[in-house]
């Protein structure tokens, strides 16, 4: 499974700019997919933190594979209806990486929930809600 989530992500499902975040998949299983997020200089801006724009196209990304991932590993075109985030804090520039955990929470016909985490291995920083619309094949 995470070999296949792996050339999802290399392939055209994602935009230049979020493949420049170089994420890894580094776990998978129906119910959720973990992505490595390294904090690099480019994605970091003024204030020293991790920038919320790369968190949320990280994010989205992570829920398209972990739909794809409940879904057996079974790509189907979907856009997103709704990504919220609630920053509990700031990911400092000097954190290395940080995990983003996208779980599955319901799968309908039409339509995906779900749920994120992003942290490191001592705090949370982020907690999303996701909503995707997926099409029939």
């Amino acid at each position: 499974m995470i070999d296949k989530l792996r050339e999802i992500l290399a392939g055209p499902v994602a935009a230049p700019f979020v493949k420049s975040l170089a994420l890894q998949v580094v776990g998978a299983s129906p119910d959720e997919v973990t992505l490595s997020l390294p904090v690099a200089p480019h994605i970091v801006h003024g204030e020293g933190v991790l920038c919320g724009q790369a968190i949320m196209a990280a994010m989205d990304l992570a829920m398209v594979l972990a739909v794809v991932a409940n879904a057996g590993v079974n790509y189907r075109p979907m856009t997103t209806v709704q990504l919220q985030t609630s920053f509990l804090r700031g990911v400092p520039a000097d954190a290395g990486e940080v995990k983003l955990v996208a779980r599955v929470l319901h799968a309908g016909t039409r339509l995906a929930f779900g749920g994120f985490l992003l942290s490191s291995p001592m705090q949370l920083f982020d907690d999303v809600i996701s909503t995707r619309q997926h099409g029939r094949r």
